[in-house]
This record gives structure tokens, sequence and C-alpha cells, in this order.
């Protein structure tokens, strides 16, 4: 039910995914009557891979996230992370408000042993049509050197379990790469890394490198990780907008744009937010994927592809053994 579009667009991705992967059970948290009109529309009422739970409640984007911990136990959210907790779903995927899930999420599913707070993480484009996982990206924005050592941690075994890289390299996020730079804060999590030989280490790199495959996570706070995104993002929209708009300037640069279509669509491909949708809520006790709130259905669908493939990987389960051996040996 959360997101800016509404769940016509939720419910759209839903029906995608759930063509495209036979296996698949959806559960859909939500106001029953609205759902199963939707399902009567497009004659899936009757699917048994189809589940419906009655969540008459609706956390909205505006709501401050302990209001919506607090007062709202029959949300769609709340629902859908409660089946997470009992076994009854393996994963949950959500458009809503991103406090609130990260809120309800850390007291119902809890934190892995060994892991203080879970970290937004995601997969951006690199050079080579390589990916970079980046994290945190606004799930805590403040974030001491423990804190941070827990997320290179993390996202290194999510580096080698989705991407399948050995030794992946991770990175810290700096305003250089010489040790004399950054402040306090960084300064003592390149120590820890450095120290810690279940991490690939590589050392600082700045906003710039995120995109050039020199490392494969990239370790930050949630304040410049969100930052960081949102100015991606923004970037890979501009130069879409920009290509239609030179695309439809005159007769001459139609022309031109029908000549480059090819090399124009692997552009748009490659520079398109919607498939890069889907940011994983890593270190707690079950998956929990949050989606752009305003998100498309395609975008939505991408989300949905990555809690099924964190799910046949298994990633919370090789999080939480990989933490406690690296706990076990620190100790």
């Amino acid at each position: 039910m959360g997101g800016d579009n509404g769940p016509h667009v939720t419910l759209a991705a839903a029906l995608t995914a759930h063509f495209n992967y036979p296996k698949l059970h959806l559960i859909l948290c939500g106001q029953s009557d609205l759902i199963s009109a939707y399902l009567e529309q497009h004659d899936c009422i009757d699917d048994p891979r189809l589940s419906i739970h009655d969540a008459p409640e609706v956390v909205e984007m505006h709501e401050r996230p302990l209001y919506a911990l607090r007062n709202k136990p029959n949300s769609s959210m709340r629902a859908a992370i409660n089946l997470v907790h009992s076994g009854e779903a393996q994963a949950c995927v959500s458009a809503g408000n991103t406090g609130a899930l990260m809120t309800i999420a850390f007291y119902v599913l809890k934190t892995l042993p060994g892991i203080d707070r879970p970290a937004l993480i995601s997969r951006l484009p690199s050079v080579n049509n390589n990916r970079v996982f980046l994290l945190d990206l606004g799930a805590n924005v403040n974030c001491d050197s423990e804190i941070l050592y827990q997320y290179a941690l993390m996202g290194s075994v999510m580096a080698e379990e989705v991407e399948g890289l050995t030794q992946p390299r991770v990175a810290l996020l700096n305003v250089g790469e010489e040790q004399i730079k950054g402040n306090d804060q960084v300064k003592q999590t390149a120590q820890l890394l450095s120290e810690c030989d279940d991490i690939n280490y590589i050392g600082f790199v700045e906003g710039n490198d995120i995109f050039t495959d020199k490392a494969d996570v990239v370790v930050t706070d949630g304040f410049v990780g969100n930052v960081a995104l949102k100015a991606c993002e923004g970037l890979g929209k501009l130069i879409i907008e920009e290509v239609k708009r030179l695309s439809n300037k005159n007769v001459l640069y139609r022309i031109l744009a029908k000549i480059a279509l090819p090399l124009l669509k692997s552009l748009y491909k490659s520079v398109n937010p919607d498939q890069y949708n889907g940011a994983s809520l890593i270190g707690l006790n079950g998956i929990v994927v949050k989606s752009h709130g305003n998100a498309s259905a395609e975008a939505f669908s991408y989300a949905i592809d990555e809690a099924i493939e964190e799910v046949s990987r298994q990633v919370p389960q090789k999080i939480g053994h990989r933490v406690e051996g690296v706990l076990s040996l620190r100790q």
C-alpha cells in the first residue's frame, strides 16, 4: 500500500514477477477489497500462488517512524515484516516510508548477532559492465568506526554471494585517497579494516571513483551515501532527458538519433535508475528490500528480483556466519 504511486504499481510488478517465476508465491499485504478487485480485473483472483493478507492500515510517506511503529500495528508494512518474522514469508519488499520500514524491521526482526545496526545497500553500475555495492544509503546518518567496519564486512559478503566475486575489493569513501585525509571516524575505520584478514580492504576512494571499477564495495555513512546515490540518480535522469531532448530538436538531430539508436538504447539501459531499484536492508534476521517510493511497476519488479536472489543465496545466514567467525577471531 506504500509508495508515491499507490498499489497499482506494486500489484502490477507483483503480477510480472508471478509470471516470470513459476515457483514464486506472493503474499499481497494490504486492503483486501482493493487487492481482490485488481486481481479479478486481471483474472488472477483464484491463482494458488497469489495470497491476500488483509492489512487495513497504511503507513503514509510523511509519517514519523515511531508513530507508525506504535500506532499502526495493522499496516501492510507491519504485516509483511511480521510474515517474515514468523517464517510464512522469506522476504519483504516495500516501496513505503523508508524510516518506518527500517524502524519496524529493526523492532520485529532484530539484527544478526554481532551487528549493531542494519544498513541499506544497493548495486550501482560501474565501468566495463561491472557493478559496485554502495552502503549505507540512508539507514543510519551517524555511524562510528565500529558500525562502518560491520558495514564493510556485510558489503563484502553481499558482493561474494550476489555478484559471485572472490575477495571483493572493499574501500572507504573519503575526501581523498591519502591516508592523512578524512575525519577521525574514517581514519579509525581504516585502521580496523587494515587489521582484518577477512576483508580485502584496498584503502580510500573518492566520489568520482565509485563508478570506475576501483572497488567492488564502497562504504560510507548513511548521510553521505544517500546524497551520493541521489546525485547519481539525478545525473542518470539528466542524461536520459538530454538524449530525448536533442533527438527531438530538429530533423538533422532526429536522423542522427535514428542512426545512433542502438548506441542510445545501450546508454539508456546502462544509466536508467530503474534497473538498480531495490536497496537491501542487510544485517537483519530476515530479508527486507526497499524500493524507491516513486518507482514504476518495472522498477518495483527489479526490487522483487533482488529479494528472490537474496532468498536463493541465503544472504542473511551467510552474513551471520561470516560475522560470527570474524568476531571470534577478534575476541
